[in-house]
């Protein structure tokens, strides 16, 4: 008798809101915010949201001084995730998000502080309205996946630092070594 496989939660996606996946067009999201060009402003203008917002101070803590690695790899993550080219996995594999955030205490404030960044981002870059809620939603349902606090239903942050954690306990989104592949969040 073959074993229960344990239930692996799935990151959200962009297109993951409806049950009826397959009989839609590829996701067209990436398209619809402009692209390369589009993706580049929106992180541009999340990052500078993060250095901005009093309420932003803790997220922006966990990064590193220099943020052009984390807007490095939140591009290609974005482009992949939106539809795009899948440049993030091709260099990095499964991106792995709750496991790479598992380090770091990611409860509702912090979600909050991120969505707070994201929505005024996608403000700012985003003048499609239909667009814009589709993409603040899907952001929302990711943001609150990454929660790993005792209040979130996933594993409480007191797991012990995976492998990726960066020595200088900054996140490590954009950690340079690519994680392996097989595992998934």
């Amino acid at each position: 008798m073959a074993k229960p496989t344990p239930h692996v939660h799935t990151a959200p996606s962009v297109s993951s809101a409806g049950a009826d996946d397959a009989a839609r067009e590829p996701n067209p999201h990436y398209r619809r915010l402009g692209g390369h060009a589009g993706v580049v402003r929106l992180v541009e203008a999340f990052h500078a949201e993060m250095d901005r917002r009093p309420d932003a101070r803790t997220i922006r803590a966990l990064h590193g001084e220099d943020l052009t690695p984390v807007r490095q790899v939140l591009v290609r993550f974005l482009t992949e995730w939106l539809g795009g080219p899948a440049l993030y996995s091709q260099e990095r594999g499964h991106p792995r998000l709750r496991r790479r955030h598992l380090p770091f205490r990611i409860g509702a404030a912090e979600r909050d502080a991120w969505m707070a960044c994201m929505r005024a981002a996608l403000q700012t870059t985003c003048g499609d309205t239909e667009l814009r809620a589709e993409l603040e939603a899907a952001f929302a349902r990711t943001a609150d996946f990454i929660r790993n606090d005792a209040a979130s239903s996933h594993q409480p942050h007191s797991t012990p630092p995976q492998p990726e954690a960066s020595a200088s306990g900054h996140c490590s989104c954009a950690a340079s070594n690519p994680p392996a592949t097989g595992a998934s969040a």
